[in-house]
């Protein structure tokens, strides 16, 4: 254990140089003629081979740092900037490269605070939708008054106020269901025949857990409205044969989930860490983003949804599952065929919309030196009828490695890597525990660092029943030797963890904001639904979007975001592992190395 702590941070030491190196790496594998793109998987290949080596000694040297960065997700999708498009306006227009760039004006971009606000939006979006409902989601919740709520009783008046209170909060869900089940309703009636459509994608383990479950609270909306409503259950490849068989209910979750979170409505796209359950609209603090007006984007993700649903279980009005016909099924089935069509389904979506995307830059480029023109001969009355130029750039990010997609992963590394000195990176995770690659970078690069996580009494397992209710403990365990390695490399200035406290209440929230050297607001933040950890990067489907903004506006909403969430925590210190709620039992300790992968 000695050897492998010292050699890790030797690597750590070396990490700045490699992080360097890692960025001029990445834009040599973007310029390379698509001939020689298999050197850069094969360099790839090595790599990863190498690093299974020396994981297996417990040893990581500083070069492995660009082993993720080497190998392009599958199938390539490196591409030239577009050189239609104006350099300079802002200096992450190379995510471009790997996904589509959508450029709206911030007026369209609304940061919610609350998970209150959350659900009234969640509610009048609903009651409103004339076209389209797509939400992904891991589950949907259940609560007390289910039945009552299905038929449409009201909550009746209870003696002990603080009781009738919580029923209230139970609830909101299941009014939210009926809120669904009414605008279906609407639609119907007042067209003969409705065009709203519903698609709602959930994971098939969390969603079938329990007696009363996700599909049981569906079913009534399939049998009412079969030709609007379709539901996915996704099924990970890696739940299969005896595995599936020996794992237990809740177990079974570890192995991997679809853990996407987007609630769309019409051309109105919410993107947030948030499930559909009660404990998400009232007490479980997350964060959530609304983008209004947004066809492409809501195009995109409607798109996305419909790519994985296409690949998962559909319910049927009586409760079984069956799969598209012609698809592989996900666990029965040969799996490599199976990641290969569901790759190439979701790389579909994603390279059709940066195809469009480009076209759509290009006649916006060509229009605006047209307008300018005009401009010139007419004077500024011409501009009327110009549109507004984007001061906001959406980019989704995707995450599935069971399918070879990375994209996430290779975006995230790059802006941890390429972060200047003096810039501040916020970093938000409601469960600490950052990938091996995610660490180094944060160790060994330049920039600030303010970690916010949660407190053992706001994680969501704390107090659960049985092995669960040690998750806690284990995260406290994974936080305080990171917390020593950033005190051996006298790194406690520049990397500060913070943990998030609030009574009565547990934390979701995570996310990215990147403040710039000498600014004083966030440019960039990353939001949705991965938690940097080795669940997000390696086992579940994942998608969030980078919000890059040149608004002030925007971006003080932003900052206000980050600094509301950040009020609520404490510096940690070496004083805060020795707190009796700290202490961590030698089982858990000797555990957690093994099982920290599933969590």
């Amino acid at each position: 254990m000695a050897a492998a702590g010292s050699g890790r941070r030797a690597g750590l030491m070396a990490a700045a140089a490699a992080a360097g190196g890692a960025a001029l790496w990445r834009r040599l594998s973007a310029w390379l003629p698509r001939g020689r793109l298999g050197l850069v998987a094969l360099l790839g290949r090595l790599s990863d081979r190498l690093s299974r080596g020396r994981d297996r000694r417990a040893r990581r040297s500083s070069w492995l740092l660009l082993a993720p960065l080497l190998t392009p997700p599958v199938p390539v999708i490196t591409a030239p900037p577009c050189s239609l498009c104006p350099e300079g306006a802002h200096r992450f227009q190379w995510i471009r490269n790997l996904v589509p760039e959508f450029g709206i004006s911030s007026s369209h971009v609304k940061v919610l605070s609350s998970p209150s606000e959350f659900y009234e939006l969640l509610k009048v979006q609903i009651k409103t939708a004339k076209q389209r409902v797509v939400m992904a989601s891991l589950y949907l919740g259940t609560g007390l008054l289910e039945q009552e709520l299905k038929q449409k009783h009201y909550l009746r008046p209870l003696g002990k106020p603080d009781l009738g209170q919580f029923l209230m909060l139970e609830c909101k869900f299941h009014s939210r269901v009926d809120c669904l089940e009414e605008t279906l309703e609407k639609s119907l009636q007042a067209k003969g025949s409705s065009n709203l459509k519903v698609s709602i994608l959930l994971d098939y383990t969390r969603g079938s857990r329990g007696r009363k479950n996700s599909r049981t609270m569906l079913i009534p909306l399939l049998q009412r409205f079969p030709e609007q409503v379709r539901v996915s259950l996704f099924h990970t490849p890696n739940l299969r044969g005896l595995l599936r068989l020996l794992i237990p209910e809740r177990f079974n979750e570890t192995i991997g989930l679809q853990h996407i979170k987007v609630y769309l409505f019409d051309d109105n796209v919410i993107l947030s860490g948030a499930n559909l359950s009660d404990l998400y609209f009232t007490n479980r603090q997350d964060r959530y983003v609304l983008l209004q007006d947004s066809p492409e984007i809501a195009d995109f993700f409607t798109e996305l949804v419909d790519a994985i649903g296409d690949v998962s279980l559909q319910l049927q009005r009586d409760d079984t599952v069956q799969m598209m016909e012609g698809m592989v099924h996900p666990y029965q089935g040969d799996k490599v065929a199976y990641c290969e069509i569901a790759n190439r389904r979701v790389m579909e979506v994603i390279n059709s919309a940066r195809t469009r995307q480009e076209l759509l830059h290009a006649k916006t480029f060509h229009s605006s030196e047209q307008g300018s023109s005009l401009l010139s001969q007419q004077g500024s009355q011409a501009s009327g009828g110009l549109k507004t130029e984007p001061d906001t750039w959406i980019y989704p990010l995707i995450q599935m490695k069971p399918f070879g997609i990375q994209i996430d992963e290779m975006v995230t590394e790059t802006l941890l890597t390429e972060a200047e000195r003096d810039a501040r990176i916020y970093l938000s995770t409601g469960y600490f525990n950052l990938t091996q690659a995610y660490m180094d970078l944060i160790l060994g690069t330049r920039a600030e660092y303010r970690i916010l996580l949660a407190s053992p009494e706001v994680n969501g397992f704390f107090g659960a029943k049985g092995v669960a209710g040690a998750i806690p403990a284990a995260y406290v365990y994974i936080e305080h030797q990171f917390y020593s390695e950033v005190c051996y490399l006298h790194q406690q200035e520049r990397v500060q963890l913070q943990e998030y406290s609030r009574a009565g209440w547990t934390f979701h929230a995570k996310g990215l904001w990147l403040y710039l050297a000498g600014s004083d607001l966030p440019c960039l933040t990353l939001i949705g639904s991965p938690n940097f950890g080795y669940r997000s990067v390696h086992r579940d489907l994942e998608a969030q979007v980078a919000i890059v903004t040149e608004n002030k506006a925007l971006q003080q909403q932003l900052h206000q975001e980050q600094e509301q969430l950040y009020l609520c925590s404490g510096v940690v210190s070496s004083s805060t592992f020795e707190q009796p709620n700290r202490y961590v039992k030698l089982w858990v300790k000797l555990v957690t190395p093994l099982i920290k992968n599933f969590f």
